[in-house]
């Protein structure tokens, strides 16, 4: 999902709405899509987030006010944003964006599904590094 697939159309708009902490994304083919900051922290495509195979994610939990600080483009097929709790490390491709789009439903589903089976709340604080069997790259 990280690459570019000739199946996903190609961005053309791309908005940041800081105060209802929305990125709007518009597409070749006309669908826009409004992905929650949230949303696309607790799915951030970084190793920190997904781990480094299945069954290694991150819950991620404490996010429902995350904003985005920055946003870098990545060549011509993604943007690495920062996150106001300093995660900077995931890059969205193209195709993961349509992705979180068109997805956002079921997505949001398996969240409160996961969030509900580690009997966490939505907003509890993230456990720190190196507590409750979180990874970190390059340690």
């Amino acid at each position: 999902m990280a690459g570019l697939s000739s199946a996903t159309p190609t961005l053309e708009s791309i908005t940041l709405h800081g105060q209802s902490r929305v990125l709007e994304v518009g597409f070749s083919d006309g669908s826009q899509f409004r992905i929650p900051f949230e949303l696309m922290r607790v799915y951030s495509p970084s190793a920190e987030v997904q781990g480094h195979g299945p069954g290694q994610e991150v819950l991620q939990t404490g996010k429902r006010d995350v904003g985005i600080q920055d946003v870098e483009p990545v060549g011509n097929y993604g943007i690495k944003p920062t996150f106001t709790d300093g995660h900077d490390s995931g890059i969205f491709s193209w195709d993961y964006l349509h992705f979180l789009g068109t997805q956002q439903q079921e997505l949001w589903e398996d969240y409160q599904r996961r969030l509900e089976a580690a009997g966490v709340d939505r907003d509890a604080p993230m456990a720190p590094k190196g507590h409750g069997g979180g990874h970190s790259c390059g340690h």
